[in-house]
Order: C-alpha cells, then structure tokens, then sequence
C-alpha cells in the first residue's frame, strides 16, 4: 500500500493517540508503530535504584531550570493547594520533606513558617536546592537515599510533627524502609501526605487519545487514556520532561500497595484527594495533560496519619 493512500486514510480517520512522557505509540490502518517504550519482558538495568540516581544527577540543571522557583502547572495547580491543606503547616513546625529535588516544597513550608529538613538522594539537586534562597535558614538539606532505614533515622526520631513526599514514591525503587521508617521519625500524631501521578491513569502504560465521532449529526472530538497495565507493580523507564538529558526510571505500583503499606505500619488514611485540571485550561501540546482531559485525573493526594492505637 503506498505511503501516500495510508496518509490519506490516517487523516480521514483523525485518530491519534500518544502516550505520556513522549512515548509514541501511532495506529493507523494496517499499520501499528511502537518507538521507545519499555517491553514488560525486557530484562532491565542490574541496579534500579542506581540507575535512577545517575538519572536524576544527569537531569537536575533541566529539572531545576523547568520547575525554578515557584513549579509548574502540576505543583501550583493540582498538588500544592491539596498538600498545603492536608499539612496546614503551623509556625515552628518540624516537617520532613522526602526526595525534596530543588527544594520548591521545602520552600513553601519556610515561607509558612515551618522548619524543614529536606533530603534527596541526588547530590545534583540538592547542590541546586541549596543554590536557592533560604527563607529565614530554615531549611537543612541532605543527601539520602530513602531506601536507606538507618540512614532515614539518623534524622531523628519522633522529631517530626509531619512529613511529606511531592512527586516522587514512584522514583523510589523500594519504599518499604521509608515506610517502615516513618512511624520511628513522626510524633505521636504524626501525619505524611504524598502526591503520586495516579497509578490508575498516569502510569508508564498510560496513552492518550483523541478519537473523532459522529455523535447525533454533530462531529465531536473525544479525549481519553488507555491503560494495559495497573495491578502488578513494574519499572519502566520514561520521560519526566520533554528532552531531557537521560530517561528516568518509573517504579510503577497500584493504588493498594501504598495503602497496605501504610496501615501495614500503623497509619490510618484521613484525607485523599484526585485532581484534574479543569476544562479551560490550556493545552500546552495536543495531547499532554490539560482541560481536555479534565475527567480524567492525572494526580492523586494522600494523607495517612499514625494511629492512636
């Protein structure tokens, strides 16, 4: 068939789909192109969690060139507004900011009044969260891996009025010693709030698309997410921001895993928010996030809180 009927018949059907973080994945008639995404049977890298270091380390200038000082639609839009409810930071405050990146949310909680110990497992971000104002020193930052238990405790125990984690459990390639960790650094009434892109409908797996339809003698464009993979937890690696330097590896798990885990050590679930943007806001490319897909929740927030039991 020549490339030119095929074109044709692409354009008459208007039917695209792409995935998240710059995956393409294009079906045409009797033609399925598949560029850059991971194939679940393809053995990954030896070390995981050494890999997504060296990611992070190579990304930082970009990461912290994108997000400045003040974030970008994701943070100001769908997750801090929900963070800084579920936290209600108090002055004095002792909050634990986990995988801190280039300090955007410690900087937050300063302004708020709140101190803030910060850490993240890339020198490279944390040498450029320190590069940026400090508001009234009240920040202390470290470079720590979060898979690290004794490490985490060496923070302090019971120091912490509440802890909190932006963007970035799914960076970590195992979670269960922060976990296990945390009821150790929080006080009594402890709380840990975290913002995950939803495991449900923003996963490695995750296309978008755009159909085109007749729909009672008017054309309308409709905008949804296909998922092929949600309950087994796997890695993937992917694209945080359109050319970055190195691709990142996504620890991809569902919903349940972060919640067992939770009450598996003795934290309840208080507060939970999803988080869409809404229909007028813009679309930065056609089918990235945004008010076309203002049903469709790319964002989840959690709060757990330690309980009294």
């Amino acid at each position: 068939m020549q490339l030119r009927e095929l074109q044709n018949r692409w354009n008459r059907a208007r039917s695209r789909v792409r995935p998240r973080r710059d995956l393409l994945f294009v079906i045409l008639p009797y033609i399925t192109l598949q560029i850059a995404f991971c194939d679940k049977n393809k053995p990954m890298d030896n070390d995981p969690n050494q890999f997504s270091r060296e990611a992070w380390d190579a990304n930082a200038e970009v990461w912290d060139g994108r997000m400045g000082a003040e974030g970008n639609d994701f943070f100001n839009i769908l997750c801090w507004p929900v963070i800084a409810s579920f936290l209600d930071a108090q002055p004095d405050q002792h909050i634990l900011d986990i995988a801190c990146g280039n300090g955007l949310t410690s900087r937050r909680l300063a302004l708020l009044g709140a101190n803030v110990t910060a850490f993240d497992f890339s020198s490279e971000l944390i040498k450029r969260a320190n590069a940026r104002p400090n508001p009234d020193s009240r920040i202390r930052y470290h470079v720590i891996d979060a898979i690290d238990e004794s490490a985490l405790l060496s923070l302090g125990e019971h120091s912490f009025d509440s802890s909190m984690c932006n963007m970035a459990l799914f960076d970590v390639a195992d979670i269960e010693p922060l976990f296990r960790a945390l009821p150790k650094l929080l006080k009594s009434d402890g709380i840990f709030v975290f913002s995950l892109t939803h495991p449900a409908f923003n996963n490695a797996s995750s296309m978008h698309v755009a159909e085109e339809i007749d729909y009672e003698g008017e054309i309308k464009t409709l905008y949804a997410v296909k998922i092929s993979r949600y309950i087994t937890p796997y890695q993937a690696k992917g694209l945080a921001l359109r050319n970055q330097p190195k691709p990142q590896m996504y620890f991809e798990r569902p919903l349940q895993y972060y919640l067992n885990l939770g009450f598996q050590n003795g934290f309840v679930l208080d507060g939970f928010a999803e988080r869409a943007f809404p229909p007028e806001h813009p679309q930065t490319f056609p089918l990235g996030w945004g008010g076309n897909f203002s049903e469709i929740p790319p964002v989840l927030i959690a709060r757990l809180r330690r309980s009294p039991g």
